[in-house]
């Protein structure tokens, strides 16, 4: 696991939790807006994709599924963030047109990487305050996935970090990543919640550790992050929005 504090020093062997909550928050779509930003990417390619010129007849259905499927094979393969994106849309196009990408057209594709380069994140509403106030309540943890420079650098664009006893930045949030950080902070994980909005990455795996779970949608989640969710399962907090963390913990 690479994990880091809000120091900048590796995260690990502080045990935490006991009889009080852990709450454990997910970052991108939970605390600021993320996938919004290469769904607007998405919409350009799509645009240029069934451009009539072109001579593509596969629709934007056709194309956004295709590159749906492009992006689930990378994710695998090398993991996520802006640089994999830029590269699914380069092999998708090569992929649409039975030909490699010209210069020209990864040319194009390289100037969206100015999209993912900004020097600030926008918080979701009502996050920096709700945090702050949860942060005098019970212990924080931070753990988001993808690239850890680009990761590393939303976290502190948004000046968070400091609520956090611990920012964890992992390759892929699976079962074995949240028995990991149980086994860290010596959790019990009866007392730890994960924060998010992803049923798979959030949701599902924390729940299969043993820990509870809070699920706060986004309407810009990201298509592959979507799962079913068993509405039986009493340990599954549903929240319409990240202010009404205030009312349960």
């Amino acid at each position: 696991m690479n994990g880091w504090t809000a120091d900048g020093l590796r995260a690990g062997g502080t045990a935490l939790g006991g009889t009080e909550k852990v709450l454990i928050f997910d970052a991108d779509d939970t605390l600021w807006e993320n996938n919004v930003i290469f769904e607007r990417v998405i919409e350009e390619f799509l645009d240029w994709m069934t451009d009539p010129e072109i001579g593509l007849r596969l629709g934007r259905e056709g194309v956004r599924a295709a590159l749906d499927a492009v992006e689930a094979a990378n994710a695998e393969v090398h993991g996520y963030g802006s640089k994999v994106f830029l590269r699914s849309l380069g092999e998708c196009l090569a992929q649409l047109h039975g030909r490699d990408a010209t210069a020209a057209e990864l040319g194009r594709i390289a100037a969206w990487a100015a999209s993912f380069d900004g020097g600030t994140v926008e918080l979701i509403p009502g996050v920096a305050a709700t945090l702050a106030e949860l942060a005098g309540r019970h212990e924080l943890l931070l753990l988001t996935k993808g690239d850890a420079e680009e990761q590393r650098r939303k976290v502190d664009n948004s000046a968070l970090a400091h609520h956090f006893r611990g920012v964890h930045i992992v390759a892929e949030k699976d079962v074995g990543t949240y028995r990991n950080l149980a086994r860290e902070y010596a959790l019990t994980p009866e007392s730890a919640w994960m924060i998010g909005n992803s049923p798979k990455s959030d949701i599902l795996p924390a729940r299969a550790a043993g820990m509870n779970a809070v699920f706060i949608p986004n309407d810009n989640t990201w298509v592959l992050e979507h799962s079913e969710l068993d509405p039986a399962d009493e340990r599954v907090l549903r929240l319409s929005a990240f202010t009404e963390l205030l009312h349960h913990f």
